[in-house]
């Protein structure tokens, strides 16, 4: 038996979703708490690897026992949210659970994930957003940012897009929607793909900064994914702004 969650997760205190020697991960602590709730190991596979201080709106994991001598039905799977949330912390909160065919994988057979990064563009600070945003001290032009977004759109080599010095060969992706809004003093960049490259909407974001403040042209993302190189895109924007928001299977 295979149990999907979903989960959202405050990721400041985290080292990011893997679990890593360096420090406490989701994963390790979602592990940890499944081990306490069903009284034996567990599996936790998730959708997606999210670096330390990333967020989630819409996370997706799925539990198995570990091995073949334990099999998850002790407890109804809809009780599993209220149940496993009682020996998480206040920043993982697991939203729903449904059992899924034990042949579902949680990343690779996701159809698309869609990001949100979040930018307060003003010169005070917001104490209820400490942590959860880029904080940019000056407006931007949401607009000219909205029309570079709209260059991602389609199917592209988003080599420029990638972290240097990643190994990841196939970089082409197909991005189905990408849009820039103001939502009070905050602009939120919102993208769906069915893959994203290692730091790919960071770097996006960056880029579009660099319109925002008229430092570029919304012409310039076209010629950005036409380089395939990372110095021709903007900076990598810090990880507190970023939230996986939804995954569809």
């Amino acid at each position: 038996m295979k149990i999907l969650i979903e989960l959202s997760f405050i990721g400041t205190a985290f080292c990011g979703w893997q679990s890593q020697k360096n420090g406490g991960s989701v994963q390790e602590t979602l592990t940890e708490a499944a081990g306490k709730l069903f009284g034996f190991p567990c599996d936790i596979t998730g959708c997606s690897r999210t670096d330390s201080g990333v967020h989630a709106i819409g996370y997706r994991a799925a539990i198995t026992a570990k091995g073949a001598d334990y099999i998850i039905t002790s407890i109804p799977v809809g009780a599993v949210p209220r149940a496993l949330n009682t020996f998480l912390p206040q920043s993982i909160s697991v939203l729903s659970a449904n059992e899924v065919p034990d042949t579902l994988h949680p990343r690779y057979d996701v159809k698309y994930k869609e990001y949100l990064y979040r930018i307060l563009d003003r010169p005070e600070r917001d104490a209820f957003l400490a942590g959860r945003c880029w904080h940019i001290p000056h407006r931007l032009d949401e607009g000219a940012m909205d029309l570079g977004a709209k260059a991602f759109i389609g199917r592209h080599d988003f080599s420029s897009f990638m972290a240097a010095g990643s190994d990841i060969k196939d970089t082409v992706r197909t991005v189905t929607a990408a849009s820039v809004v103001r939502e009070g003093s905050t602009v939120v960049f919102r993208v769906s793909a069915d893959g994203f490259l290692y730091n790919m909407v960071r770097i996006m974001t960056g880029t579009l900064v660099r319109i925002g403040e008229g430092k570029a042209s919304a012409n310039d993302v076209q010629k950005v994914i036409s380089a395939r190189d990372r110095s021709a895109a903007g900076v990598t924007a810090p990880a507190e702004g970023l939230f996986l928001n939804k995954v569809v299977y």
